[in-house]
């Protein structure tokens, strides 16, 4: 059992943010090659050629997951065979080397072992996981290139948004898409978020949250948000928008998903969700990892603000918040095998 850190930190003022850490994982792997070596490197920066894949033609994909320190004082891993399984699909769609799933997850546990100071304090926050791979040969031509790095590096954090968890002022982007369907949406690619930076920024400058997105046919039916999958609830339902090849299969969309259906007996909805649909929900509530569950207050679309269950979160929304905080941090039964302590071997 861990029960202190040994790290200078101020938990408390923990935002989402780069925090140095001890190590990071690293391994290389050639195209026609299988990811089975690497190891622990001090952290710190890389080289990289101005020709590498991923510079010139975004040949990269990555994840994110968490570690949590527990009430009784565990470090644990919550669902990253998921992370795997989606890392595994999103290197294949993206032409990189297939990652293999015990190599991926036998490769976070190490890291974060190794950085197991950095883990906050119970209810101070959690360790963020960012495993990456990217082409990494030069190429000026447009094709993969002939070697790829995969790298883990963690980092303390704390609330995705600024000001904790507080009812989000959402914005309906009818100018932007974040992708289109039979593209990459689905996959964890970085074009995926370039792609959303500037109506986010926009939206921001504007005072904004974040920005919903709608789908590339008739730009009616919600698909995401940025950084988040989107869920309503009304009339004793829940809904969220269906994979349509466009969504990020979301970890936590899913995990909230079972946590809804199998302990709150609230139905679920994976389904088509016009734009209409959700300002006229009585809840409304996105989900991620960094994000968790987070509810929407305010959302304008065409220039018309709705106001979301009086700005307030509601009890559906906090119920599911606090019922996967406490899967995450030990404080309740794990019903669903979600949890994987750092001391575990990953053979499932």
């Amino acid at each position: 059992m861990i029960t202190e850190t040994r790290v200078k930190i101020d938990w408390d003022s923990l935002g989402f943010d780069v925090v140095k850490t001890k190590s990071m994982f690293k391994a290389t792997c050639p195209i026609d090659g299988k990811w089975s070596e690497g190891s622990l490197v001090p952290y710190g920066t890389i080289q990289l050629s101005p020709a590498a894949g991923v510079l010139n033609y975004g040949q990269g994909v990555f994840e994110g997951t968490k570690a949590f320190r527990t009430v009784k004082g565990d470090v644990i891993l919550f669902r990253p065979d998921r992370n795997a399984q989606r890392m595994a699909f999103s290197t294949k769609r993206l032409c990189i080397p297939e990652m293999d799933t015990e190599f991926f997850l036998d490769a976070v546990l190490k890291t974060v072992q190794d950085n197991i100071d950095y883990v906050p304090p119970y209810g101070k926050g959690s360790l963020y996981i960012r495993p990456i791979v990217w082409g990494t040969a030069p190429a000026l031509g447009v094709r993969p290139v002939s070697e790829y790095t995969f790298m883990i590096f963690v980092s303390p954090v704390g609330p995705y948004f600024k000001g904790g968890v507080k009812p989000l002022n959402l914005k309906v982007s009818t100018q932007f898409h974040r992708a289109a369907a039979k593209g990459i949406g689905n996959a964890k690619a970085i074009g995926n978020y370039s792609a959303s930076l500037f109506p986010l920024m926009k939206a921001k400058s504007e005072g904004f949250d974040e920005v919903i997105y709608l789908d590339a046919i008739d730009g009616k039916r919600v698909e995401e948000l940025g950084s988040a999958n989107l869920f309503i609830y009304k009339e004793g339902v829940i809904r969220t928008p269906a994979l349509s090849g466009s969504i990020l299969e979301g970890v936590t969309r899913n995990s909230v998903c079972r946590i809804a259906s199998d302990i709150l007996n609230i139905p679920v909805e994976e389904t088509d969700v016009d734009i209409t649909d959700v300002l006229k929900a009585e809840e409304v509530f996105c989900t991620g990892t960094a994000v968790v569950v987070t509810p929407v207050g305010k959302i304008t679309y065409q220039g018309e603000t709705t106001t979301i269950n009086g700005n307030q979160m509601g009890s559906v929304t906090e119920k599911i918040r606090q019922t996967i905080l406490a899967i995450q941090r030990g404080e309740m039964n794990d019903p669903f095998g979600w949890i994987f302590p750092v001391n575990q071997i990953f053979k499932r």
